[in-house]
């Protein structure tokens, strides 16, 4: 009664001398002493493998039989023993009772959390009796031994030859070629093909990064990322390409390169017939197909293919632009765009000039790079690709379109942190921030006069060098913005589009109706200085200061009468005919 009783407690007495791992009963104890002294008395008939009790035996024998008797009911995976049933069910109900007290760690099993705790202890309790190289786990001893006995791994890769020492990594490593994912993330719905990648996974949604590199301070996942990590403090690059010399930290990545060499990219796409060098690209790949984008913007709800893409684009909230360049201090979101800026500065100091080498052949507008000028090149063409479901109206970029829904949808997920107003783009909380900073970056070389985007600029230049790229199909008239020609034309089409909902008076531009509505609300938010009195429009203030400073700046060209409005020339000439 009293070993019955040691069960169902959970004590476990029995320690092995060697590693402290603690067992219920004397006989789980003996079984386990062979794995230090490498005893193992049951051979397979088959292989020859041999084993430290004739119950692993049997189990390893349905490796050869196939036979996989246990079930589980809610995925239907088969296993070929009770135990390993058992650990995966803990997959689905995600259970964790055993818990590290060193970094948290949670685990499924005691057996798991003892051989885990080897890593904060540095102990390696299994010895390898050829070369005395320690190993924290008996199956990593098991591996080791084969490159001095030169046995080969009995299970192969029938796709590209890879060989396993384990007939189980094998079953792993063929569902990256069956497309075969049975593990999923609940919070995402990411599928992976085993439950350890899974769990890795997971820890990018609560955040945990149990292991601390103490150069730096940067947290990781596995503690194989921070052993690969700390090859940068060290510089280490211990996998070396035979053909180009080129060092890597993991040889997982020089396995990949040498792919560069050979030309071979054994994951194909089965909907384009795309090859790619790595089974992460093609599954990346195949949401381009399948439009599925699982990791979501939870400020603004966009979507994207990758957990990179959405830590990038979290910046755009949280104003982050880890990336500074050295020679003026611009900060940037990427490194990516840290390097192409860099471009700007080595080109001015190479050729004096920061020309743009892509030049529109209708407007003249320079670009640094070949998509930019396609994109532009649509406001030549009117090509318009990606179309508003609510209102039909057409855009040149997919991103402008995400951006115009949102007028649709009410939605402005960028605020200003000083005055608390809304916008629907990040670049137009940019813009607007400036107001408060007073920060007009982008200067005209012709008058001097500043702008608070390089936009802004580029149509005010027009005015010095009387460009006007932008023309009516119908009169001819010529504008210096691609939006007024759009407003203009309105003139022809008789369109107009923004509606007062006070008298239902129509018009052409969204500015023409904000205008009108102050008619109804009374409002004059342009005050003059020195009378107080208050105008609808700037320019109406504009015309209105010329009283209290004299100016006329209308000649009549006939007699040589001055007037403070143009229109008021336009009367006074009629007297002249």
């Amino acid at each position: 009664m009293e070993g019955k009783s040691i069960v169902h407690i959970g004590e476990k007495s029995w320690k092995c001398e060697n590693c402290e791992e603690g067992f219920s009963i004397p006989s789980e104890l003996e079984a386990h002493r062979c794995t230090h002294t490498v005893e193992r008395p049951f051979s397979c008939s088959k292989c020859g493998k041999k084993f430290t009790q004739s119950s692993n035996l049997l189990i390893h024998q349905r490796v050869h039989t196939h036979e996989r008797p246990f079930k589980c009911q809610d995925c239907g995976k088969c296993f070929k023993s009770s135990g390993n049933l058992i650990s995966h069910q803990q997959v689905h109900t995600d259970e964790r009772p055993f818990q590290c007290p060193d970094c948290r760690k949670c685990f499924k099993s005691s057996q798991e959390l003892i051989r885990h705790e080897r890593v904060h202890t540095d102990e390696k309790p299994f010895r390898c009796s050829h070369c005395g190289t320690g190993f924290r786990h008996s199956s990593h001893l098991t591996v080791h031994q084969r490159v001095h006995t030169g046995e080969r791994p009995k299970s192969t890769c029938s796709e590209i030859g890879k060989g396993f020492t384990q007939s189980s990594s094998l079953l792993t490593h063929q569902r990256v070629h069956t497309g075969e994912r049975l593990f999923t993330c609940s919070k995402c719905g990411n599928c992976f093909t085993n439950s350890s990648h899974l769990l890795r996974h997971q820890r990018l949604h609560d955040g945990e990064r149990p292991f601390t590199c103490p150069e730096c301070g940067k947290g990781f996942i596995q503690t194989s990322d921070l052993l690969i990590h700390q090859r940068v403090h060290t510089g280490e690059r211990p996998f070396t390409c035979s053909d180009c010399g080129k060092g890597f930290t993991r040889s997982t990545d020089l396995l990949i390169h040498q792919r560069i060499h050979t030309g071979e990219k054994p994951f194909t796409c089965s909907e384009c017939g795309k090859g790619f060098t790595r089974s992460s690209d093609l599954g990346t790949h195949q949401r381009v197909h399948t439009r599925e984008r699982p990791f979501m913007c939870t400020t603004c709800g966009k979507g994207f293919t990758q957990s990179s893409n959405l830590l990038t684009h979290q910046r755009v909230h949280t104003g982050e632009r880890p990336f500074n360049c050295s020679t003026c201090g611009k900060g940037f979101t990427t490194l990516s765009h840290l390097l192409r800026h860099h471009r700007v500065h080595k080109k001015l100091q190479d050729t004096g000039t920061m020309e743009k080498p892509w030049k529109c052949e209708d407007c003249g507008k320079g670009f640094n790079y070949a998509s930019q000028l396609e994109n532009h090149r649509r406001t030549h063409t009117g090509e318009r690709p990606f179309i508003c479901s609510v209102c039909e109206k057409g855009f040149t970029q997919s991103s402008n379109l995400l951006t115009h829904q949102r007028i649709h949808s009410g939605a402005r997920p960028f605020t200003c942190p000083v005055c608390g107003k809304g916008f629907t783009g990040s670049s137009d909380l940019l813009k607007h921030q400036r107001i408060h900073t007073e920060e007009k970056p982008f200067r005209c070389a012709s008058c001097g006069k500043r702008f608070r985007s390089s936009s802004e600029r580029t149509v005010h230049q027009r005015f010095h060098t009387g460009e006007r790229p932008f023309t009516c199909s119908e009169c001819g008239k010529g504008f210096t913005q691609s939006s007024d020609l759009r407003t203009h034309q309105r003139v022809h089409s008789g369109e107009r589009p923004f509606s007062c909902s006070e008298c239902g008076k129509g018009f052409t531009g969204p500015s023409d109706l904000q205008k009108h509505q102050r008619v109804h609300t009374g409002e004059r938010p342009f005050t003059c200085a020195e009378c107080g009195k208050g105008f609808i429009q700037s320019s109406d203030l504009q015309t209105h200061q010329r009283v209290h400073t004299g100016e006329r700046p209308f000649t009549c060209s006939k007699c040589g009468k001055r007037f403070t409005q143009s229109s008021n020339l336009q009367t006074h000439q009629r007297v002249h005919k």
